[in-house]
């Protein structure tokens, strides 16, 4: 579509950039309009990333940014949409910042939508600090290693797949699965053991209406250490882009303004990379695999290196991003480029899912690269590390009896297959599941997973030492202390 592309009326006083009186310019006509997607040409001074407003006659204004700068053309893109607006009348006013949030303490208890603007009926956020919500990753140098152990309460992540303050640890979900309920959960009591300044930073990227209702009346109860912000799916897709930054600013901020430890937890971040697609393809990119835009790896890497520790700052910042695999392919882009930023994984299974499993982990695809430095002695508990790596064996012993099961039959079995198949249900049925409302500590947890251990074969345990065997097995086979319906061997 073309337009007049030109003719500009500037208002205001003072340099086009820099200070407060800083010139409003305003275009009026655009050359192109193609999706989300408007095309200017011949406008001096403008900047990527500048937030501009779009405005059709007798319209409200629409928000947008410079996504494109040439010298003699601009993309900007609308984050309503272009539906009504004119070529020949619409009107471009460049307001000379960047997308940026209001900030200050009282964020905390607040909810947001997806652009930062108030959902809760509390009015804006009153303050004389302004930041760009497109921030900068943290700088390698400036890192401290992270360590110190987040209690989720769930055994499966806290034993088998440790969640370390200031790791990115994604979790790989599909659609159907429990992953938004599991968010609710580890957001609701997830602790930082010792730390009584931990908040938590919720971002809900397009998501459904009920699914927003769930997460508003079951986070409630975090109170004053909750943010939220909330991007629906029949918000425009664009503003997906957004939130996350919107996010992950202010978690900046009350971790390395005000000294606070936050947990990131960011669903789904598939809708954002989705959202990415769109909008390259708005910009006539050439596609990537999958479509994505070629630049998927280092745009989430933008995302993810946000969080971590600093080196001189008492807070941090730990991400725990939500993806659904589109077909539960874990090789799509959106996982695969995942797996190579961040410290491990979290997959949850479809099979224990349909089994009755809550939540459905499956521990064998699931790592934490970060685990081994944050638990043990002064950190969890010293038979944490041994206790994990045998539990992960036996697991993996279970399906090998289980593909032999299958193929001579369970009464063919050896009694000591048949120990490792009655082990494997039960550390389904009673470690990896437990109930929606139930928040086990650590050294709940690790005694639970040392009294299944209690109903295999000695021989079986060859990761532990003979003293931790004395310490923590022999101990209940005395008492005959395994969980109900597993049998002593």
């Amino acid at each position: 579509m073309a337009g007049n592309g030109g003719a500009a009326a500037v208002t205001g006083s003072g340099s086009r950039r820099g200070s407060e009186s800083m010139a409003l310019a305003e275009y009026t006509g655009m050359t192109r309009i193609k999706g989300p997607i408007v095309l200017l040409k011949g406008i001096p001074g403008v900047g990527y990333d500048e937030v501009v407003e779009v405005t059709a006659d007798g319209g409200e204004p629409r928000m947008g940014r410079v996504v494109m700068v040439s010298e003699d053309a601009v993309m900007v893109q609308v984050f309503a949409g272009t539906e009504g607006l004119s070529p020949a009348t619409a009107r471009t006013r460049f307001l000379g910042h960047p997308l940026e949030i209001s900030l200050s303490p009282d964020i905390l208890g607040r909810t947001f939508d997806g652009l930062g603007r108030p959902l809760d009926g509390n009015g804006p956020v009153y303050c004389g600090m302004k930041r760009n919500v497109n921030g900068q990753p943290i700088n390698p140098m400036a890192r401290l290693y992270p360590r110190d152990f987040i209690n989720t309460g769930f055994s499966a992540i806290d034993v088998l797949m440790t969640l370390i303050r200031g790791q990115k640890l994604p979790i790989f979900s599909g659609n159907g699965l429990p992953h938004n309920r599991l968010a609710i959960q580890i957001a609701s009591q997830a602790k930082l053991m010792g730390a009584d300044n931990f908040a938590v930073v919720f971002a809900g990227v397009g998501i459904r209406h009920d699914d927003a209702a769930a997460f508003s009346a079951n986070l409630s109860q975090r109170g004053a250490k909750l943010v939220m912000f909330r991007n629906l799916a029949d918000d425009p897709v664009i503003e997906r882009i957004a939130t996350p930054r919107y996010a992950l600013t202010a978690a900046e901020y009350l971790a390395f303004d005000l000294g606070m430890h936050v947990l990131v937890i960011i669903t789904d971040l598939t809708s954002y990379c989705e959202a990415l697609r769109e909008l390259s393809v708005g910009r006539g990119e050439i596609p990537s695999r999958k479509g994505y835009p070629a630049y998927l790896y280092s745009d989430l890497a933008s995302l993810y290196e946000r969080a971590g520790v600093l080196k001189g700052r008492e807070g941090s910042i730990t991400f725990l991003p939500i993806l659904t695999m589109p077909n539960d392919d874990i090789t799509n882009p959106v996982p695969d480029q995942t797996g190579f930023i961040t410290e491990g994984q979290i997959v949850l299974s479809r099979a224990l899912d349909a089994a009755g499993v809550y939540p459905p982990i499956d521990p064998l695809p699931s790592l934490s690269r970060l685990m081994k430095d944050g638990i043990g002695k002064g950190y969890t508990r010293e038979d944490h590390p041994s206790l994990s790596s045998q539990l992960f064996a036996c697991y993996s012993k279970v399906q090998e009896v289980k593909a032999l099961s299958e193929v001579v039959g369970r009464d063919e079995l050896s009694e000591e297959d048949r120990a490792y198949l009655a082990f494997g249900d039960a550390f389904e049925r009673t470690f990896i599941g437990q109930s929606r409302d139930e928040d086990r500590d650590i050294g709940q947890s690790l005694d639970m997973g040392w009294r299944l251990l209690a109903g295999l074969p000695a021989g079986a345990l060859t990761r532990i030492s003979l003293e931790e065997r004395k310490k923590y097995v022999d101990p209940l086979r005395e008492k005959k202390a395994p969980p109900q319906g597993f049998a002593i061997i």
